[in-house]
């Protein structure tokens, strides 16, 4: 297949997937990135590269916050899957445009993203330009190219052997726009963020386990996956976009919070799309604010006569009875107090027998629309507090017999077909019809009913009669109702038998949170029913059980359990909010069509239609047997006892006057059919019926009807009968509860009127029990019922009444009953609010004229337009609908304007001033019943031939107005709340009067009235400000001429209250806050009135920039229309911002990108200060001063137009204020350079820099502002050459500039550092002029000094702090801009030994060594932490070296701090010392302050002190002691010696004696070491086949440190030797473990005794030598032995900073025999002392192995043992001389003697020991151990001769000399007596014990009495006595400190450290070298210490261990050196020792 090259790259979006075959095709998949390259002859397959997303693996090794490197594939793929979006240009056609991108959103960008969007970075030069130019030609939504071709025309076929293009780079697309887009802007939108997260975010959640929000991003992508595909199908109604559009925004905003980006403004508005530099910055700045700040859109206040309804829908019901079931569901609410309101009709469900009911029908029957609840009802209000029910009462039909109160649960098994003689009355006419539509007939799985129940209920039952306490539910069967038999009753009869229908359960259901809702929600409601049964378990509300069930369901028990007649109810529930229920239904047809409504009973606010509804609760009977039972005629009697009570069931019926009945007129509920009689259910006696019925009856009936109830104990007739007056006192009964009066039921109560005796008749007797006469006749049985009117016809007030009938009563009353009007309740005037006005504009013009009855009606007529400002009712509405519909009276204009005025002539007095008020909230509705009543009478004139009386009129009117300005200009405090009032509500005037007086002179009053409120204050200001904005959105001042009127009237309204002020107060700035908003409402038609505007916004954003502006929890929403301002609260952590600030920076960009300019030439103030502050306020508003930088949209919203301001002011530079050179001094060389920084900020912002964002900000960005850079790029050089002077023909040829000089060198050092940032950039319009303008400034340096140092610590000043807050990008990288300086200086170069170009190299030489540094510091992509601290290392170095101090100690601390972080203490003390090493210790000489780090300005002096002490702490931490030991040293010899502060010395000196005390009493000080070699081509040129010494912790194990490379090398293999090729492929580690070399001559090994910690410390510290054994010989005899060692010198001592060293040299050494014994007797006592430490685990293997070592170094024979290296001592060569001993005899025989002590400690041991191994142990080695070391025991346990113990003689008595001082040289033997103070301590005292007494003199050094200083030396008897006191001492003294002690010995010492012990004395040793066995052997230990002075020193550091022990005392005993020595006198240092 022959393929064929594309003459350009095409780039393809998969759009149909492909599956491979072969092996070179590429799988596609549907939206796959496909970068073409060939095709063949054919056009049919393509050949390309495939950008597959990243792999998640990638992310491991990902820069944090960067996209993922994308995956790319080769390979070819049919041309039917792909569609061709662009062709990528590789000419210049395009070149010629203005911008460096195309102006559409789909344009490429340059550059790439810091080398991680993609393939490669090799991508040509030249390529990066002609894609900057613009060279890609573009086709708009990518449409296929020519059409549907299966070519890809236009391009140019290349020849077959010409070279395949390089693999394109992965543009920055800035548009990856679809088809769609236009339409629907978020499916893009959604892709894009989606990418986005996917590539940056997801994989950073996952690694760094952040599960909580990696699952709350992974919902949301589901999410808007889902919607993206809502939108892709387009199936939705608009309604339902316009919501999902909201949400879907809201989702990528809370998105972009989560994943921590910034967040980009989309309107919802606006179809989803992004919001650009065209849009109302005033729009993007409010969504901006909210959606940065808030969680969700603040949703506009609802205004409480909004209306909710909620849809009921009973899903299903499960039951288990036999009879027929009826469900009645209603609202209730329940306020705080508790107490229960019926808010609902009821709906009753009628459930056919079998008691189930389920999904199989549905039917409009099952579920009902509660309607018109308002805000109150549900809990929504501001005040509320009450929660709404669903109340669902079940009720069934249940037998029962007379004489015996059934239980609740009626007959479970009874048959259908009982024998009853009456069936309960049907609640609705066609019920049966009904049924056997809607239920089914079998039983469902729920139901409990059939056998068993019916065999269970048959039982008969053995209770007695009185316990009432049944279950409903039926726990017992009832007595006899299931029996067949007959059964005598109490009174003897045959029991009846019939049905009544009783309430068994009752479910709740709370609403609040479900109204609250939008979604549709299931519920299942428990029924609960009283229980018999005492129960102790607690009700749960998880099953459904509410507290209200108590209120409304009576249990005797006081206990409820489940009902198991009614089980479960589930029903399905939706909230809707609608002003109007019937609309509702007809606009959601699909869950409404054909609902029944049920009514609230009363009204949700001021009624709309007319209703007329009388609602009748049925409460309860007071029939107890106390209660008498009234009767005609006669006094009450007792109730009969026929009358048991357990079936009280009530019949109701409406009668007129003659008793004759009204039919059909009663509804027991909302879907009922009316019924004539109504029954209720039956009741025990006590128990409530609660029962609400709706009465409909024609007007002409409810004036005389009335109510008429019968009570009956079924199954027997009616006993009793009560009646109740709908009328009353001429109006409607009052709504409440009454007790009506029970009459008896006879001859006499049956009729209402009398019969034909005369007699009788119940309307004849009184109704109520309006008195108690129970004191007289005892309490009357009487029925509660509770009556509510709910009428827009019938009112139950007399005034109301009253009023409406004016004509009627008599006229002296009509002024009362105005008066009285103010009293009446408002429901009662709203609900016939039309006649309460007809009456009361029909009295007005009757009465005209008359100034009273006009002044009480129009007080009236405010009373009642008042009502409009209740929030309940919703009156407005109707008042305008009556005043255009109804209101007919001509004559009342006059009238009301008289009123009026009348009021408005005295508003100061107090009665005046309350009617004023009340008066001034409906002007607005006064003035709409004048305008009609004007109208009306023009008409009316007219009719009569009257004209021209207008101007009459009009004069009235305007007097209105001229009072009202006069009481505005009033400043009487009484006035302020009629002044506020009017101020508040004037807007709403204007409207109603465009029928009385034209537009023009509506206009004039609004601006005379404005004006008349020019001397307001305090909180009238800020209502006159919301007032203008009211101004200007009234429809009536919409036209141009009123528009600029407005607009040039505010100039002088709103001058007052805002610009520059020093007094900053809240009222301020709400004031300029409302000024902002008076703008943002003028904006559009502002023009003149610019230039004014622009100083006060100034002046105010300046004066605010002053105060502290502090974070804020709550956020006032912007640009506020009222007063006070709507807030909400901030969730999360506060955020510091300022709504003023960010409202005038809004303000300045919308009046600077007005079509009319920003005319500052104009403005009155001096332009010179009124331009820099402008530019003042534009500097802040770009670094983020006004709003924080991440509001992203707003951000860039301000750039853009930043930059058309600049372009504006730079024009008002060039023209005002660029001076002629002869007139240079006139230059204003500030205002220039506030240009110029405001311009290189603006060009340099970060937020411009397109090629380092991720995709979604890339697209934003560019859309609001376009390519800002290359417009400032051109500014840039518009203005900097127009400051430049011309050049001479000569400069123009060496420079190639035509301006340079003049007014630029003004601006050499300040300049440079941001012009060096924007030849960082990788924009190369902005690079390239950036160069430019650096080599003017470089030319005109070297013009006036010859000298390019200033440019040059400029340049690394700016390198360093550009480096260190922003992203590297492509051209910081490639070191872009430094050849394009060359390049700029090319002419020069020609010139040979130009001092300019040899000076510019080095310049550049410099800087670029500086870049690589830096880069190399900050890319991140360090190989490991090593390498990247060598980086730090140099950069420092060159920071050193170029005297750049502040920017290294930054670098310094930096260092510190990283070391510190990853705990390395001693590193980062170590880099701190780079920082002090820069000081001297000069008290005298200052060093300036320094901000990062913060250093005060101080001494050097003080300043290294202070860097000494973070020092110290580091090493201390460190445990670095020999460090700070040298740095306290150092301290030392300073305060000693420089400074004289014995304070601060002694606190130095303490310090050390502190570490010495711990070194003393330390384990484990020496670091371990390691030796790593790096093996491999894998690692880089600097660490490739080398080796180092890395620095462990004393703990780590070999295995730790290698597992910590391998994390640090994660692709390197681990290997123990070396045997690896260095060019083999990969990374190989070889790793060793070292340890120090050590000096076997260093003087420690001249000392017995010394602990193994200090010998190692001492060795160890500062370790540069490292060695590993290769070789050891140690059999033969003993002058044979030696050793091989290879040993490694590191580069450094350690510790080092890097905590490795380079490893410079190896050599191997050989040790002689004498160094191989010396180490190995060292090792050996040293391994021994090991074990030894474990033997108290009482493990026998450890046991054996130690006796076995010491029985092979006791023997004799033993090869092994190394007693056999004493061989190697020299011999005296006769017995009285001397053996001359050299340093390594010394060595090998301290070492012996430590051995030998050693092993006499552990056999002293085994001898205590109980474990047999030891004993015995200690029986066999114990003799050998005395004859083989004999020499050592002889020297560390010498026998001591008997002395005079009288001789106070303090000179002890020496036997022997010492080997030692005999055979060192002079000096030796001086350092000798120096360097070891401790043993010449020892031998002055060593035959001197101390006693007790001495304790109270040797506290002095001055010495102390002498003559008891000395015991009695063989007394035993005082040796047992004070052997417990003693013991008791020395433990006290381990506590106690003497703090007068410190500093002599350096360590801390105690005052009782003298040594205690009983036996302290001369040991007794016997010539056979035994023992006295009388003393303990610990003992002969401590008593052998008491002879050391130096006991008394040390003791501090030797706690004893075990059995009186020093830990460590071996060390202490060095005097034993020199007991062996002849009579020698002390010298005077020793005596004076003795003598203390």
């Amino acid at each position: 297949m022959p393929w064929q090259p594309l003459p350009r790259i095409a780039f393809a979006v998969a759009t149909y997937p492909f599956e491979t075959k072969n092996e070179n095709e590429l799988p596609l998949e549907i939206g796959d990135d496909l970068y073409i390259i060939e095709e063949t002859a054919d056009g049919q397959w393509l050949r390309g590269y495939l950008l597959a997303p990243p792999s998640l693996l990638a992310g491991l090794t990902s820069v944090k916050g960067q996209p993922l490197e994308a995956r790319v594939f080769s390979g070819i793929f049919p041309r039917s899957c792909v569609e061709i979006r662009e062709v990528l240009g590789d000419s210049d056609e395009n070149s010629d445009n203005s911008s460096n991108y195309q102006g559409d959103d789909d344009a490429p960008q340059v550059g790439s993203d810091s080398g991680k969007s993609g393939v490669a970075l090799s991508v040509r030069k030249s390529h990066i330009r002609d894609l900057e130019h613009g060279g890609r030609s573009h086709r708009p939504n990518g449409a296929v190219l020519g059409g549907m071709a299966p070519r890809i025309p236009e391009l140019k076929i290349r020849e077959p052997d010409a070279p395949k293009p390089a693999a394109p780079v992965p543009m920055l697309r800035l548009g990856d726009e679809t088809p769609t887009s236009t339409m629907e802007p978020l499916i893009d939108e959604i892709a894009s963020c989606l990418r986005e997260w996917h590539s940056t975010n997801f994989h950073e959640l996952l690694l760094t386990r952040q599960y909580d929000k990696l699952d709350k991003v992974s919902q949301l992508i589901q999410t808007l996956d889902l919607s993206r595909r809502q939108f892709l199908h387009n199936l939705l109604t608009t309604r339902e976009y316009n919501a999902l559009r909201e949400k879907t925004v809201w989702d990528l905003v809370r998105g972009n919070k989560l994943c921590g980006g910034e967040v980009i403004v989309r309107d919802p508005n606006e179809r989803g799309r992004v919001l650009t530099g065209d849009d109302s910055v005033v729009e993007v700045t409010k969504l901006q604010s909210v959606m940065s700040l808030l969680d969700e859109p603040p949703q506009p206040h609802v205004e409480l006569s909004a209306l909710h309804h909620l849809m009921v829908d009973i899903r299903s019901f499960a039951g288990s009875s036999n009879e027929p079931t009826t469900l009645v569901l209603y609202l209730v609410s329940k306020s705080i107090g508790g107490t229960l309101t019926t808010l609902s009709e009821s709906y009753m469900i009628e459930v056919p027998s079998g008691g189930t009911m389920g999904y199989l029908t549905r039917n409009p029957q099952m579920r009902t629309l509660f309607t018109d609840l308002t805000s109150t009802d549900i809990g929504d209000g501001p005040s509320a507090d009450s929660e709404l029910y669903l109340i669902v009462k079940v009720r069934s039909p249940q037998q029962i017999v007379m004489g015996k109160p059934v239980s609740r649960s009626g007959s479970f098994g009874q048959p259908n077909t009982p024998f009853s003689k009456d069936k309960p009355p049907s609640s609705s006419g066609n019920k049966t019809s009904r049924r056997s539509l809607m239920w089914g007939t079998t039983r469902s799985a729920f139901s409990r009913g059939g056998t068993k129940l019916d065999a269970l209920s048959e039982q008969p039952e053995e209770r007695p009669r009185t316990d009432n306490l049944e279950s409903r539910d039926g726990g017992y069967p009832p007595s006899t109702a299931g029996s067949r038999a007959p059964r005598a009753s109490i009174d003897g009869l045959q029991p009846t038998q019939m049905l009544a229908e009783r309430m068994v359960g009752v479910g709740v259901l709370s609403l609040n949170s479900i109204m609250k809702q939008d979604e549709e929600t299931e519920h299942v409601v428990t029924v609960w029913s009283p229980s018999p049964k005492f129960s102790t378990e607690k009700y749960e509300s998880t099953e459904g059980w509410d507290g209200l069930v108590r209120d409304l369901l009576e249990s005797k028990s006081g206990h409820y359990e489940k009902s198991r007649r009614a089980e479960r109810l589930q029903i399905h529930l939706k909230s809707f909010n609608s002003p109007d229920a019937d609309a509702l239904i007809k606009a959601t047809p699909t869950l409404l069509a054909g609902i029944s409504k049920t009514n609230k009973m009363g009204f949700s606010g001021a009624p709309t239609k007319p209703r007329s509804d009388i609602y009748v609760t049925l409460t309860e009977a007071l029939l107890a047997r106390q209660n008498l039972i009234s009767r005609f005629g006669a006094s009450a009697t007792s109730i009969s006892s026929n009358m048991h009570g357990g079936n009280l069931m009530v019949s109701l019926e409406i009668r007129r006057q003659s008793g004759e009945r009204i039919e059909d007129c009663i509804y027991p509920s909302s879907n009922s059919e009316p019924l004539t009689t109504w029954r209720s259910f039956a009741v025990e006696r006590g128990e409530h019926w609660d029962q609400t019925l709706r009465l409909a009856l024609l007007p002409a009936d409810v004036s005389t009807a009335h109510v008429v109830f019968t009570v009956s104990d079924l199954p027997g007739t009616p006993f009793a009968i009560a009646y109740m007056p709908l009328w009353d006192q001429q109006a409607f009964l009052g709504d409440g509860l009454h007790s009506l009066l029970l009459y008896k039921l006879d001859e006499y109560t049956q009729t209402a009127q009398a019969g034909p005796t005369g007699r009788g008749g119940y309307l004849s007797l009184p109704w109520s029990a309006r008195t108690d006469s129970s004191e007289v006749t005892g309490p009357l049985a009487t029925l509660r019922v509770e009556t509510y009117l709910c009428s827009t016809r019938f009112s139950q007030d007399r005034i109301v009444l009253g009023l409406l009938k004016w004509k009627e009563g008599p006229r002296d009353e009509i002024p009362s009953l105005l008066k009285q009007l103010i009293f009446v309740p408002e429901i009662e005037v709203v609900k016939l609010l039309s006649d309460v006005l007809d009456a009361l504009f029909g009295i007005l013009v009757e009465y005209q004229g008359n100034d009273e009855y006009e002044d009480l009606v129009f007080t009236a007529l405010v009373r009642v337009l008042g009502i409009v400002h209740d929030r309940r009712f919703n009156l407005g509405p109707l008042v305008d609908h009556y005043a255009e519909n109804k209101f007919n009276y001509p004559f009342a204009t006059p009238c009301l304007v008289r009123s009026f005025t009348r009021l408005l002539t005295k508003p100061t007095e107090s009665e005046t001033a309350r009617k004023l008020r009340a008066t001034l909230k409906v002007v607005r509705h006064i003035l709409k019943f004048i305008t009609h009543a004007r109208g009306q009478q023009k008409v009316k004139e007219a009719g009569i031939g009257i004209t021209g009386g207008t101007a009459g009129f009009t004069r009235h009117l305007q007097s209105i107005f001229k009072a009202l300005d006069s009481m505005m200009r009033s400043t009487a405090p009484v006035l302020v709340g009629s002044q506020t009032l009017a101020v508040q509500h004037f807007h709403t005037w204007l409207p109603e009067l465009t029928g009385l007086l034209t537009t023009e002179e509506i206009l004039h009053i609004a601006i005379d009235f404005m004006d008349s409120c020019a001397l307001v204050k305090g909180k009238l200001v800020l209502y006159k400000l919301v007032l203008i904005i009211n101004y200007s959105k009234l429809e009536l001042f919409a036209g141009p001429e009123q528009r600029s009127a407005l607009s040039a009237n505010t100039v002088r309204w709103i001058a007052p209250h805002w610009g520059r002020t020093d007094d900053v107060t809240e009222q301020w700035k709400e004031q300029v806050r409302l000024c902002c908003s008076v703008l943002a409402s003028q904006v559009d038609h502002l023009n003149s009135e610019i230039p004014d505007y622009i100083p006060k916004i100034v002046g105010s954003y300046l004066s605010i920039q002053t105060t502290e502006l502090k974070p804020k929890n709550r956020f006032s929403l912007l640009f506020p229309t009222t007063y006070p301002f709507p807030s909400k609260q901030i969730a999360g952590e506060a955020v510091q911002f300022d709504e003023a600030l960010i409202e005038l920076s809004a303000i300045l960009s919308a009046l600077s990108n007005s079509p009319n300019g920003m005319q500052l030439e104009l403005a009155a103030e001096d332009l010179t200060s009124l331009l820099k502050n402008t530019l003042h306020v534009y500097m802040s508003i770009l670094q983020g001063e006004a709003f924080p930088s991440s509001w992203l949209s707003v951000y860039i919203y301000h750039h853009k137009s930043t930059m058309r301001t600049l372009q504006y002011l730079s024009s008002i530079l060039l023209e005002s204020f660029l001076p002629d050179p002869d007139e240079a001094e006139d230059f204003d060389t500030e205002l220039w350079r506030m240009f110029f920084c405001t311009l290189l900020k603006l060009v340099g912002s970060g937020h411009l820099a397109l090629e380092t964002f991720s995709e979604q900000k890339r697209r934003a960005v560019w859309k609001i502002a376009g390519d800002v850079r290359e417009h400032g790029a051109e500014l840039l050089r518009r203005t900097w050459e127009a400051i430049g002077w011309e050049t001479s023909p000569d400069e123009r040829t060496r420079y190639g500039l035509a301006k340079m000089g003049g007014y630029q060198v003004q601006y050499v050092p300040t300049l440079v550092g941001p012009i060096v940032e924007l030849c960082l950039s990788v924009h190369e319009g902005l690079r390239r002029m950036a160069v430019e303008v650096l080599q003017t400034m470089i030319v005109s340096e070297w013009t006036l000094s010859e000298d390019l140092s200033v440019i040059q610590t400029e340049m690394i000043d700016c390198l360093d702090g550009f480096f260190k807050d922003k992203t590297m990008t492509e051209s910081i990288l490639q070191k872009l801009f430094i050849s394009e300086l060359f390049e700029r200086f090319e002419p020069l170069s020609l010139i040979q030994g130009d001092p300019l170009y040899s000076a510019l190299k080095n310049l550049i030489e410099t800087i670029a060594e500086f870049l690589d540094l830096l880069v190399a510091v900050h890319s991140g992509d360090n190989t490991s932490e090593a390498s990247h601290l060598i980086n730090r290392l140099q950069l420092m170095e060159f920071l050193r070296d170029m005297q750049k101090e502040e920017i290294f100690i930054r670098y310094v601390h930096q260092l510190a701090a990283l070391q510190f972080d990853a705990r390395n203490h001693t590193e980062a003390g170590l880099a701190l010392r780079l920082h002090a090493e820069l000081y001297d210790w000069d008290p005298t000489r200052l060093t300036p302050a320094l901000q990062d780090p913060e250093f005060p300005e101080q001494s050097h002096f003080e300043r290294k002190e202070r860097i000494y002490f973070d020092m110290i702490k580091h090493f201390e931490d460190g445990e670095a002691w020999s460090s700070a030991l040298a740095a306290y040293r150092e301290l030392q010899v300073q305060y000693e010696s420089n400074i004289f502060d014995f304070a601060k010395l002694a606190r130095t000196e303490r310090a050390i004696a502190t570490i010495y005390e711990k070194l003393a009493k330390g384990d484990k000080l020496v670091p371990k070491y390691f030796k790593v070699v790096y093996k491999g081509l894998g690692f880089p040129l600097n660490l490739r086949d080398k080796a180092f010494v890395y620095e462990g912790s004393p703990t780590e194990r070999t295995s730790a440190f290698t597992d910590r490379m391998q994390e640090q090398y994660p692709a390197a293999q681990i290997l123990t030797s070396s045997d690896v090729d260095s060019e083999v492929e990969g990374q190989y580690l070889v790793i060793s473990a070292l340890s120090p070399h050590r000096d076997l001559n260093h003087q420690v090994f001249q000392r017995a005794r010394v602990p193994q910690p200090i010998r190692d410390y001492l060795l160890s510290a500062h370790a540069q030598m490292f060695s590993v054994s290769s070789k050891r010989s140690t059999n033969g005899p003993v002058e044979t032995h030696y050793a091989e060692k290879t040993v490694y010198t590191a580069a450094e001592p350690f510790p080092t900073i890097l905590r490795r060293s380079e490893i410079v040299d190896v050599h191997t050494i050989r040790l002689s025999a004498k160094e191989t014994a010396i180490e190995r007797i060292v090792r050996k006592t040293q391994e021994m002392t090991a074990v030894e430490k474990r033997l108290e685990d009482d493990d026998e293997e450890i046991a054996q192995l130690m006796v076995d070592a010491i029985s092979i170094s006791v023997n004799p024979g033993s090869e092994s043992s190394v007693a056999c290296y004493r061989q190697l001592l020299p011999v005296p060569k006769s017995e009285d001389e001397e053996p001359e001993f050299d340093q390594q005899d010394n060595a090998i025989k301290m070492a012996l003697i430590d051995h030998a002590i050693m092993i006499k400690r552990c056999l002293t041991s085994f001898a205590r020991s109980s474990n047999p191994v030891l004993l015995k142990g200690y029986e066999d080695s114990y003799k050998h151990f005395l004859s083989t070391f004999a020499p050592e025991i002889a020297i560390f346990a010498p026998v001591q001769p008997s002395r005079d113990n009288a001789s106070n003689t303090p000179s002890p008595t020496w036997q022997r000399s010492s080997p030692i001082a005999e055979n060192l040289s002079p000096d030796a033997k001086a350092g000798a007596s120096t360097a070891n103070t401790t043993s010449v301590v020892e031998e002055a005292a060593a035959a001197q014990p101390i006693s007790m007494k001495q304790r109270g003199t040797r506290l002095s050094f001055l010495g102390g009495k002498k003559k008891d200083s000395q015991q009695s030396n063989g007394d035993t008897s005082s040796l047992k006595q004070t052997k417990n006191d003693s013991d008791s001492n020395s433990q006290v003294s381990k506590s106690r400190v003497n703090p007068n002690r410190r500093s002599i010995f350096r360590s801390q010492s105690s005052d009782t450290n003298i040594s205690s012990n009983p036996y302290a004395q001369s040991t007794q040793h016997y010539p056979n070298g035994t023992v006295d066995s009388t003393i303990p052997d610990w003992a002969i230990d401590r008593s052998r210490k008491s002879k050391e002075v130096v006991d008394i020193f040390e003791r501090d550091f030797d706690r004893s261990n075990d059995g009186g022990m020093g830990f460590n005392s071996v060390r202490k005993r060095l005097s034993m050196l020199k007991l062996g020595k002849k009579t020698s006198k002390p010298n005077g240092f020793m005596g004076g020792m003795n003598e203390e």
